[in-house]
């Protein structure tokens, strides 16, 4: 009577997965959600808390102290883009050929200890330089851990474990709030102001979770070296993808740049997900700045919890939303109408704040209502990763260029749509949210109908093919099914006939 005597009827219950997997299977998924959703929930978790403490340290007395006045705080944010969107793509194709185990944790200390080196900055430019290392060696704690998680689990699995690693944002969110709180209580202590301890503190946190990956978490599932699993299950956790169509790696080269940019899911979803991404963007920065602005102005202690309690609200509905979306699609086996969903009620929140001369409790609605269209957002990640599921290392960049995209809007839209001193109503940037809103509805359908039109084509059938091949056996898929397929260029061809007589 083991551990998975207990959690079996439960995960079957809620869907956790499916009911016909065996009981190697099974105890094979908890051992991975052990191993890779701890670390990886825990390591972006505490990224999130060193990224949004720049925000409740500017409302608790960074402002004042360091004379961020003006668009100083959008600089601030936008430094820490420009380090992040430097490194995505080649931290991801390093990833491919160097141990997670260790490449992630190790950029998470060094991303500590600039989170602790901006607790002691004496100025503006002092914090700048801080930012943009902090940009730079967090990019791996996140669309690292995106693109092992997505290498690990079936089609069905991905939204609810997307979903939950995406809800260590809005945890984050949440927790820096009262975090903040906590650390005003130290304003003085040492001789430093609370805003100044915050970072102190997330830098506690966040190093010693490093230590959690190098024992804990393993690479993908082709070169895993863990400890924690048998070899029988390593064998399983490989041949249980390849039976989804998701292909072993095929090393780097640079043919892979090609390969990136001749897949139709690099681009599509480049836009898709950038679109649906920034719709609710208004529920983050500007939700707060309204709160204090225009509800809260006093600043006193009282209400600024009061704050952090309206915007724990909003955190806590887009983490339910985040799960429900996530059971629904993979128990619908689609994104899209999740997708479209959400994107109704974007668009209907966003031309609220639009018109913005309506009384406080419809705009608080428009900014609750954003806030639980975040929850979909990770979707487009297990889309994204079940599209390119025919090759690891296109999928592990693309998801770096896809995200790079977000990042590359994460750093304009504040420095024009939402500038600091337009606060808190942010005309431009409410009609850029609709415009947007529009758009991504509009989008929706175009991977819809690459996917089908790709299947009915028989685009990437011979390289599925021999994926199941490997994983069943060449006598149920012909070599003249996994070679024959017209998609394929004669040196393709090549490639596989070579794979097939190795498989042979």
């Amino acid at each position: 009577m083991g551990f998975d005597y207990f959690m079996n009827p439960f995960a079957e219950w809620i869907g956790w997965f499916p009911k016909h997997y065996s009981r190697e299977e099974r105890v094979l998924v908890h051992k991975i959600d052990l191993l890779i959703l701890v670390f990886a929930c825990c390591s972006t978790w505490a990224c999130n808390l060193d990224v949004n403490a720049i925000y409740n340290a500017y409302v608790s007395g960074m402002q004042e102290d360091l004379e961020l006045f003006g668009n100083r705080l959008s600089y601030l944010n936008a430094i820490y883009w420009v380090g992040t969107i430097a490194f995505q793509i080649p931290s991801n194709a390093i990833l491919t050929v160097v141990p997670a185990e260790y490449y992630i944790p190790a950029f998470e200390i060094m991303w500590g200890m600039f989170t602790l080196g901006t607790a002691f900055v004496k100025n503006y430019n002092q914090l700048m330089v801080m930012r943009f290392f902090v940009g730079v060696t967090s990019t791996p704690c996140w669309i690292g851990n995106v693109h092992i998680i997505n290498s690990w689990y079936r089609k069905q699995e991905l939204g609810k474990r997307n979903a939950i690693f995406y809800n260590t944002y809005p945890l984050g969110a949440m927790f820096t709030g009262y975090l903040q709180n906590a650390c005003l209580t130290l304003d003085g202590v040492g001789g430093l102001q609370g805003w100044r301890w915050l970072f102190i503190i997330c830098t506690v946190i966040t190093v010693p979770i490093s230590f959690v990956g190098i024992m804990f978490f393993p690479n993908v599932p082709g070169k895993c070296n863990s400890r924690w699993l048998t070899a029988a299950e390593k064998e399983l956790a490989q041949t249980r993808l390849l039976d989804e169509g998701f292909a072993p790696g095929k090393g780097l080269s640079w043919g892979i740049l090609k390969r990136v940019f001749k897949a139709w899911p690099t681009w599509v979803f480049l836009i898709l997900a950038n679109l649906y991404w920034q719709t609710p963007y208004p529920s983050t920065t500007p939700y707060l700045l309204w709160l204090n602005d225009v509800v809260y102005p006093d600043q006193t202690v009282s209400d600024i919890n009061m704050v952090n309690n309206l915007s724990t609200i909003s955190y806590a509905i887009s983490i339910v939303s985040a799960m429900f979306f996530a059971f629904y699609s993979d128990w619908r086996g689609n994104r899209w109408d999740s997708l479209v969903l959400a994107g109704v009620v974007v668009l209907v929140c966003n031309v609220i704040l639009l018109v913005y001369h309506v009384p406080n409790g419809a705009m608080f609605f428009a900014f609750i209502a954003l806030g639980f269209c975040n929850g979909p957002i990770n979707l487009v990640i297990a889309w994204i990763a079940e599209s390119l599921a025919y090759d690891l290392e296109v999928r592990s960049i693309a998801l770096a260029f896809v995200n790079m995209g977000y990042c590359v809007f994460a750093l304009v839209i504040p420095l024009t749509a939402f500038q600091t001193k337009d606060q808190p109503r942010f005309k431009a940037g409410f009609i850029w949210s609709v415009c947007i809103s529009v758009a991504e509805l509009i989008m929706i359908p175009v991977p819809l109908y690459l996917e089908r039109r790709d299947k009915r084509l028989g685009i990437h059938q011979a390289e599925t093919d021999l994926i199941i091949a490997s994983a069943v056996g060449l006598d149920e898929v012909s070599k003249e099914v996994a070679v024959g397929n017209e998609s394929f260029s004669s040196d393709e061809k090549k490639v596989l006939d070579v794979k097939v007589h190795d498989l042979s």
